[in-house]
């Protein structure tokens, strides 16, 4: 069976939910989902992964205190090509953008991110090209592949499997005299958006960053991110992690309310694949009430409050 490495990541110890779906883009009879995990506990990852089809995980170690991309990319090219691994999976987030390029240059392979669709026996991607106006289908040719698949684009489908444990440690060259000095938070809040399923975002309708916590009050009852269009973070009211757009962040939610938002192009491009939008705006002719699937035209400094209030309410 062909292997398939999943380049797998975590939050807070525990697998994220966009690998899930990962798994399941991968997923064939002729293929076997192999789990590549690095400095993290596979106790619990062994569980969660083996639920999707997933039958190796590699429990990959390596010398590097905390996060290293330039150590844990050379441990992941590493054990790729000690279990032979030539295709790799890992998912287009801030760290996927970190370790996979590093992986492909190592391994001297085709990298394409951002992919929506893949077929691995055809090597062959599809991806959003200006402003999401046409699609882009895209071959790849060499002896490895490195893909990074935007999160949420394919939905979690269960298909149990046992998995074993694999052990590879990795000894890193310090010669490279790459180190981590400071981590931040970026104040952008808990949620990454791109793996989120509800998304609340604010715009120039929102006046300034205060009132973004009319945003943030409604998210936590829906356990929501929060994001914001480009004028929103331009003007500083919030931080860039937080930008919804073509020069953003790209979304694919469930549900993703575009509150103040005028809709532009741009900002319509990093979301316009989720599956329901809704708009609140006071200008009924604004480009976002063209583009959703519900709207109401009112003050969101009325709405809002009346909004949270429900939630409020249904959650007790």
């Amino acid at each position: 069976m062909q292997p398939i490495g999943l380049l797998i990541e975590f939050k807070d110890g525990q697998v994220k939910p966009a690998n899930f779906g990962m798994a399941t883009a991968a997923r064939a009879d002729n293929r076997q989902l192999v789990a590549l995990v690095v400095d993290e506990s596979v106790g619990d990852a062994k569980a969660a992964l083996e639920a999707y089809g997933v039958t190796c995980v590699v429990d990959i170690r390596t010398d590097s205190n905390g996060w290293n991309p330039a150590v844990h990319a050379a441990a992941v090219a590493a054990a790729m090509q000690k279990i032979g691994i030539t295709t790799l999976i890992g998912l287009t987030s801030p760290a996927g953008r970190e370790l996979l390029p590093r992986v492909a240059a190592r391994l001297d392979a085709p990298l394409l991110m951002d992919c929506i669709d893949i077929d691995l026996d055809a090597h062959r991607v599809k991806t959003s090209q200006y402003s999401g106006k046409t699609i882009a289908a895209i071959a790849m040719t060499g002896t490895h592949f490195i893909y990074g698949l935007r999160a949420n684009v394919v939905a979690p489908v269960e298909a149990p499997a046992a998995a074993e444990i694999v052990d590879f440690s990795f000894a890193a060259d310090h010669g490279s005299a790459f180190e981590v000095i400071e981590t931040r938070s970026d104040g952008s809040g808990s949620q990454y958006l791109a793996e989120s399923d509800i998304i609340i975002s604010g715009g120039r309708g929102m006046k300034n960053a205060e009132n973004f916590k009319l945003l943030f009050d409604c998210a936590r009852h829906l356990n929501a991110a929060v994001g914001a269009s480009r004028v929103a973070v331009d003007n500083g009211w919030v931080p860039y992690a937080m930008q919804v757009g073509q020069t953003g962040v790209k979304v694919n939610p469930k549900v993703y309310m575009a509150v103040g938002i005028s809709g532009s192009i741009q900002h319509f491009a990093g979301m316009k694949t989720a599956k329901t939008i809704i708009a609140i705006n006071t200008d009924a002719n604004a480009a976002i009430m063209g583009n959703c699937d519900y709207y109401v035209v009112g003050d969101l400094f009325d709405i809002l409050p009346a909004l949270e209030a429900a939630l409020a309410s249904v959650n007790r």
